[in-house]
């Protein structure tokens, strides 16, 4: 792994955001490395194939990184905010169901946050 690659897995396993790559990369310069945005990129790409970060595509948003333990996500339909869901592994159930075996899924379970359903004025 490179240095950079290190530097990028550092902060998506430390970090409670879903950050996107310029996320990562402002970041990365405002603790003073001196990165591109394209280096960003090109070693998030790598860390994802090696499968030491996960890739959360966003449908009409840039892609978010995250840490590979198994959870799931809430993501605000409004505003795009990402939470973690710590539900329950459900490949063995699902493999028992469908008789294939399940290595991974990724679910995305979509809602309003409280800030925008405070802003619509819809209650709980």
């Amino acid at each position: 792994m490179t240095t950079n690659a290190a530097k990028i897995l550092d902060i998506v396993s430390l970090s409670t955001e879903h950050l996107t790559a310029e996320g990562l990369y402002g970041k990365l310069k405002e603790s003073g490395e001196k990165m591109s945005l394209a280096t960003v990129y090109n070693s998030l790409a790598r860390l994802c194939e090696e499968g030491l970060v996960r890739k959360i595509p966003m449908d009409g948003q840039p892609d978010r990184y995250d840490k590979t333990i198994r959870h799931d996500h809430l993501i605000c339909e409004k505003c795009g905010a990402i939470s973690d869901a710590m539900l329950e592994d459900y490949r063995e159930e699902f493999s028992k169901k469908s008789g294939v075996e399940v290595t991974f899924y990724d679910l995305k379970l979509f809602w309003l946050c409280d800030k925008c359903r405070a802003k619509s004025g819809g209650t709980k």
